[in-house]
C-alpha cells in the first residue's frame, strides 16, 4: 500500500491514495488554516468507521441478511497533551434491512472488532473502543 501527501498552502494538504483518490486535509484557522478540508485526525476515525463498516456489510452479505443501509456514527476522545491519540472511541452502527436477525449483526460487529478490522485493533492499542447498534426495518 502506498500515499502520498502533498503541501498546498498554510497547513493544507491533498493526500493521495495508491489506488488514485484524493482527498484535502487541512486544520483550523487559529493554527494557519483555511478550513478547507477534514483534519488528519478526523481522517484516522473516518477510515476506522469505513473499515469496521466494510466488515460488517460483507459479513451480513454472507449471512444473507437482506441490508438496505448501514451508518456508522463514530464518537472519539483524546488525550488532553501531546501526543493527542485517541482514548476512547464508540462505534453505533444503524443497520436498517429486511427481517434482520440482531444476533446476526451483533455477530458481524463483533467480528469485525476482534478479527478483521485492521483499523479498530489497531487505533485500540491506545484507545478503548466499545460498540452498540440498533436494527431498524425498511
Amino acid at each position: 500500500m502506498k500515499a502520498r501527501v502533498k503541501w498546498i498552502d498554510g497547513v493544507a494538504m491533498l493526500g493521495e491514495s495508491g489506488s488514485g483518490h484524493g482527498v484535502v486535509m487541512d486544520g483550523p484557522p487559529e493554527l494557519g488554516g483555511r478550513n478547507v478540508g477534514v483534519r488528519p485526525m478526523e481522517m484516522l476515525l473516518i477510515g476506522m468507521g469505513g473499515c469496521t463498516q466494510f466488515d460488517v456489510l460483507l459479513i451480513l452479505r454472507k449471512a444473507r441478511q437482506e441490508v438496505t443501509d448501514c451508518v456508522v456514527e463514530l464518537t472519539a476522545d483524546r488525550a488532553a497533551t501531546d501526543p493527542k491519540v485517541f482514548t476512547r472511541i464508540h462505534a453505533h452502527f444503524i443497520v436498517t434491512g429486511r427481517g434482520l436477525d440482531p444476533r446476526q449483526v451483533a455477530r458481524a460487529i463483533t467480528l469485525s472488532a476482534e478479527k478483521y478490522c485492521s483499523a479498530s485493533i489497531m487505533l485500540g492499542a491506545t484507545a478503548a473502543i466499545t460498540h452498540d447498534f440498533e436494527c431498524r426495518d425498511a
